[in-house]
């Protein structure tokens, strides 16, 4: 009975398409279009993804209200949304999942019944790839770089993972202490901080999250002094453009052990597209796929 039920509903969403899209600055090198493209069209639907890129368009995130409107206007079923729009989307929105009411930042919008509604797939995304690429690795204390909308998903992950301290830095200190102080009431168990001394903490720390948008190719460079890092961190990047960021080599030629953002870009694609479909994409599959694509982002 299960096996008609799921191919019955398979047979009613194939006679389906669907649009969907990318909103954000610089997105020109992003691999989710291909991702969901190539998954939707193992799923047997009429799939299709563009970008919407504010540098390309010469605009900024003031433009979002226009977006929005026109997305609907044009059939989108939904939107992801990236740097740097993720906490500006949410005034536009009709509804918030609890994930992302939590975290008070969206990377997915899905528009049903004449509404918007905003979830964040990142989190989840950003801890099934932690938890297959460094799943024996200490969360005693963690330093994380970035308190933006990336920032509030991945250290809400780290947490929920069993970081047990979580020191935070911006270059906004108040946006730091802001989420430090989110968190800390959300997680009244663990020790979350803005801290004042990155050399101090990171030399105490075990591991390093970067949740800032320094290494992506448009932002080329470390978003920290070098010498701060030691061989006894484990280092987990969100950039997967490229995909072996400045940061991870630096740790590398140290002895660090590593995460790329290529896990959290894949995971966070598929919960996406579950949301966007109702259907339940091969995560093992889209994760080969994505490997496949990786050399068109290291010319």
């Amino acid at each position: 009975m299960n096996a008609s039920v799921n191919t019955q509903t398979h047979s009613q969403a194939s006679a389906h398409s669907y649009l969907v899209g990318l909103i954000g600055s610089g997105i020109g090198g992003s691999l989710s279009p291909a991702m969901h493209e190539e998954e939707g069209s193992r799923l047997g639907l009429h799939y299709v993804y563009r970008r919407i890129d504010l540098e390309a368009l010469k605009l900024d995130s003031s433009a979002l209200p226009d977006l929005l409107v026109a997305a609907e206007r044009m059939g989108f079923n939904g939107l992801n949304i990236t740097y740097p729009c993720k906490q500006a989307v949410i005034p536009l929105l009709d509804e918030l999942s609890d994930d992302a009411r939590a975290l008070g930042a969206v990377n997915t919008v899905l528009f049903k019944d004449g509404k918007r509604i905003g979830h964040n797939t990142d989190w989840s995304g950003f801890a099934r790839a932690f938890q297959r690429g460094l799943p024996d690795v200490s969360l005693a204390s963690v330093v994380q770089l970035g308190a933006g909308g990336a920032g509030a998903a991945v250290a809400h992950a780290a947490l929920t993972m069993g970081a047990q301290a979580l020191t935070l830095f911006d270059v906004d200190a108040a946006r730091a202490a802001s989420l430090a102080a989110e968190l800390q009431q959300r997680f009244p168990a663990r020790t979350v901080r803005a801290g004042s001394s990155l050399a101090e903490s990171l030399a105490a720390a075990n591991g390093l999250i970067h949740a800032t948008p320094t290494g992506m190719a448009k932002l080329p460079g470390l978003p920290l002094p070098v010498e701060l890092l030691h061989r006894d961190l484990w280092v987990a990047d969100i950039v997967y453009f490229p995909i072996r960021t400045e940061l991870l080599q630096a740790a590398e030629a140290l002895g660090c052990r590593t995460l790329s953002g290529g896990g959290m870009a894949v995971y966070q694609a598929v919960d996406a597209m579950r949301i966007f479909t109702g259907l339940e994409p091969d995560a093992e599959r889209v994760y080969t796929h994505f490997q496949s694509l990786l050399p068109r982002t290291e010319g």
